[in-house]
């Protein structure tokens, strides 16, 4: 679970600065939904440091409320399987 999370960050990361480059640029683009989806995969915090990297998305109110969302999405659903007594994910025998 950590290598996902460390890879689909890294994705993240490197999926916003693309884009920043591709609007200086003015060519083709990454759709907004795919820069959103990429971050409630679990890539929010690649995401958001990309924001805020590039300066990329920082305006649009969409990226700055569901990122975060995203980043909390994830944060509890790591929390829930991992400790009980909300499931225990990684306890032997489950």
């Amino acid at each position: 679970m950590i290598y996902y999370y460390l890879i689909i960050n890294v994705l993240a990361f490197l999926l916003y600065g693309m884009d920043k480059g591709k609007a200086k640029r003015n060519t083709w683009r990454i759709r907004e939904r795919t820069l959103i989806l990429i971050a409630f995969l679990g890539g929010g915090i690649g995401a958001y440091l990309g924001m805020m990297i590039f300066h990329h998305k920082t305006k649009h109110t969409r990226f700055r409320i569901l990122v975060p969302l995203a980043i909390i999405l994830h944060i509890l659903i790591i929390y829930l399987i991992s400790f009980p007594p909300f499931g225990g994910f990684f306890r032997i025998g489950i």
